[in-house]
């Protein structure tokens, strides 16, 4: 399997105004990111609010990505808590040939190591075909991985815990594995990662600054000046002042109204909020425009 490397967006679902799943719109604004710079997008993470989207509407979303031209650039999230639901959704996926997942530690219990290996060690088991994800994010599910552990996981499973996705920043400077993918979860930690040895980023923002976190990323790569850079960490920054969701669909449905629609608890910035983000974006002539998903 090909490393998994470069941008990738976590990417947005897009809610009808009954806040069901418009699986049209919701697969276009991914294919959109990809067009616009992203290597690749994860679908239902975090951002795409899959914790609060109901199973029938995500298989009923796969059926149709499988058809994506795009297939191969998307990492299928789980966002569920249920060991069970998890495998159940994992095995739909490669049924439709989807075998890349973002797969976090259940949420609200309390465990060890020990414990995240033998959950994980039971969802490979089930789905030996699997390439994994870790979802490394303690503020989200209270669980944060060491070093340690993601270690036996990768020599126990060599051929399926083939990355992790770092949103606690433990361990992306740290963590040195042959043919293993390292992506921190935010753009202002996309150069330092790349000079620590990091395969590109995984982060919400991504749906708003794909192009410039792309060019930061080639420029990197193609080893010349890293003059973007600072604005890229200058947006996620503006971004981070606020709950990244809001923000993002806040920001969206200034040019297509659909994207104001959340699923409770989430909603969007309140005006206060949305004049200081949407004024903080100018001032760092940020161009919004032409980035949004039509």
């Amino acid at each position: 399997m090909t490393k998994i490397s470069g941008i990738y967006a976590a990417s947005m679902s897009v809610l009808n105004s009954d806040l069901s799943l418009n699986i049209e719109k919701t697969i276009s604004h991914a294919e959109n990111l990809i067009d616009q710079g992203c290597h690749g997008t994860a679908i239902f993470g975090s951002t795409g609010q899959a914790q609060l989207i109901p199973i029938f509407e995500k298989i009923k979303l796969l059926n149709h990505l499988s058809e994506s031209k795009y297939k191969e650039k998307h990492l299928i999230g789980t966002g569920l808590n249920s060991l069970n639901e998890t495998i159940n959704l994992m095995k739909i996926s490669v049924s439709l040939n989807f075998k890349k997942f973002l797969i976090m530690p259940p949420a609200y219990y309390k465990y060890q190591d020990k414990d995240v290996i033998n959950f994980y060690t039971k969802i490979i088991d089930a789905v030996p075909e699997s390439k994994i994800i870790l979802y490394n994010f303690e503020k989200l599910c209270g669980y944060k991985f060491s070093i340690e552990c993601v270690e036996k996981l990768v020599h126990k499973f060599p051929d399926q815990i083939v990355g992790v996705k770092d949103s606690s920043y433990n361990l992306f400077e740290k963590l040195k594995l042959e043919n293993f993918s390292v992506m921190p979860g935010s753009e202002s930690k996309l150069l330092k990662g790349l000079e620590s040895g990091c395969s590109g980023i995984i982060t919400a923002t991504c749906n708003a600054t794909s192009q410039l976190a792309r060019k930061v990323y080639d420029d990197f790569k193609e080893k010349k000046d890293h003059s973007l850079n600072q604005k890229l960490v200058n947006v996620r920054n503006t971004f981070e002042k606020y709950n990244l969701i809001s923000a993002l669909h806040t920001l969206f449905s200034k040019e297509n109204k659909i994207y104001g629609n959340l699923l409770p608890p989430l909603s969007l910035l309140s005006e206060v909020d949305e004049r200081n983000l949407l004024q903080s974006l100018k001032d760092l002539n940020f161009e919004t425009k032409s980035q949004l998903a039509a």
